[in-house]
């Protein structure tokens, strides 16, 4: 049997389950999880496991390590682009078939990108592998129509512990199997779990038997938000690289502008917009995103970037080499975040998704303000990242992915989680773009002043958490 519930745009929404509460239970509940967790971790392989194969695939093309980092910058390009389209055209065609859809792009992909014979091709490979990022937010809509509050909790915090990486673990494979066999020995691994993925879908996930929103696709509000993410990207990138007032990064600061206006402008006429500007201008929706951008571009600055970068420093630094870098200081917040997101959901279902935001977001400024007071004491900064591992990994990251989902209008269910999801790749790209240039100044200074900025940008996080309002229970 399936429940049926009217939206208020008066769109019939569907939540398949055969209990009378309108919910998944039992082996039903735990086959779609492992279904689901099967989907993001197929997305999941092309995010991290492919690092460490880059300088293979430079030396196998024939294509130097500049060009081949196209195969990262593509992708996360391409994940922030698709991620947005393919979850909100999935209020429209349905959650399985949106699932079945981007797991079809997903294994086309690497197939392009497993037998490529040029860079070129294999970077159409990788747009289209990072396209399928969309896995990751049509699971977590899939887990809050089909699960009861508790157990999406929960399994929410479960999906967000495989989107740091399972722990490094998936990078090291990757790396033993390059050494061993070669890049194309990981699209191999990828396309068998992405196919295997896909079959589960096809026979666990729920019947799709209405569309969550009425209408038709705004595809030109799309194309707008699309042209606007990629100016941003490059705008970021390029005043990173080539400084704030070069004019190409003034270009594409132009374009992002003009994307975006026409973007508003679009949707205040669309019937059917991908999100209406009243949501995007209330106080339930944009304090989501600017949390999510505010926080990535703070707390994953510091972990992936400045205290990477201080660890290998042998002038102000501890002088490690990248692998024992590596193991100090990015596997411990993985390893730990595994543990802690899953307990962090089931907190929030019971403490409140705000209210656990906060508190995390606060221990992230507090273990931040000690590296910055402390940032030459080596087991000081370990000790603060591993807290940061509990708070940012845990805590942070689930209730943001979280919000994404309960926060989004009841209209639109997959509009909040995608925008939310590129708001992740903008503010990791964007924190990094602000602090190197003071990291690359050389000295304790330049560090000392990088992660100044990093806590001040997380005061601002907190901030926009605290004008965050809960939306009404739509039970």
């Amino acid at each position: 049997m399936s429940s049926t519930r009217v939206t208020p745009s008066g769109a019939a929404s569907v939540n398949p389950a055969p209990s009378g509460d309108g919910k998944l239970h039992g082996r039903r509940a735990i086959g779609l999880v492992a279904t689901l967790i099967l989907a993001v971790v197929a997305f999941q392989l092309n995010a991290s496991m492919i690092t460490p194969a880059l300088p293979d695939m430079a030396r196998t093309l024939g294509v130097d390590i500049d060009s081949v980092s196209q195969v990262s910058s593509l992708f996360f390009l391409a994940g922030a682009v698709g991620g947005v389209l393919l979850a909100r055209w999935s209020d429209f065609i349905g959650r399985k078939r949106g699932l079945l859809i981007v797991l079809g792009i997903l294994s086309v992909g690497t197939l392009l990108c497993l037998f490529a014979p040029n860079l070129q091709i294999l970077l159409v490979g990788r747009v289209l592998q990072g396209a399928s990022s969309a896995a990751f937010q049509l699971s977590y809509v899939i887990l809050n129509e089909s699960l009861t509050k508790k157990m999406f909790a929960t399994m929410l915090g479960v999906l967000t512990a495989i989107n740091g990486g399972v722990g490094g673990v998936d990078g090291w494979i990757g790396g033993l199997l390059t050494d061993a066999f070669g890049f194309r020995s990981l699209f191999v691994v990828i396309f068998i779990v992405g196919v295997l993925a896909l079959v589960c879908v096809w026979l666990a996930a729920p019947e799709d038997t209405g569309a969550a929103s009425s209408g038709t696709m705004d595809w030109w509000g799309a194309a707008a938000l699309s042209v606007g993410l990629i100016c941003l990207t490059y705008f970021v990138s390029t005043g990173g690289a080539q400084g704030w007032a070069a004019p190409l990064t003034l270009a594409f600061l132009a374009g992002t502008v003009i994307a975006f206006v026409a973007f508003v402008q679009i949707e205040k006429r669309r019937a059917t917009p991908l999100i209406a500007v009243q949501h995007l201008k209330s106080r339930q929706v944009w304090p989501v995103i600017a949390t999510t951008v505010l926080t990535l571009s703070s707390v994953f600055a510091v972990i992936n970037f400045t205290v990477v970068m201080l660890s290998q420093n042998s002038e102000v630094g501890f002088g490690m080499n990248a692998a024992t870098s590596a193991l100090m200081f990015l596997a411990p917040p993985a390893l730990i975040g595994l543990a802690a997101a899953p307990f962090a959901g089931w907190l929030s279902a019971r403490v409140g998704w705000i209210s656990i935001l906060r508190i995390g977001l606060v221990i992230c400024l507090a273990a931040l303000v000690v590296i910055t007071l402390f940032p030459q004491s080596q087991w000081v900064v370990f000790g603060m990242i591993a807290v940061l591992g509990v708070a940012y990994n845990g805590l942070v990251l689930t209730t943001t992915n979280g919000l994404g989902v309960i926060q989004s209008p009841a209209e639109a269910p997959s509009a909040l989680p995608s925008m939310n999801s590129a708001g992740f790749g903008i503010g990791a790209s964007l924190g990094i773009a602000i602090v190197a240039p003071f990291v690359a100044s050389g000295g304790i200074g330049g560090f000392t002043l990088a992660l100044w900025v990093s806590v001040a940008i997380t005061v601002l996080a907190l901030v926009a958490s605290f004008i965050l309002k809960a939306a009404p229970s739509r039970d």
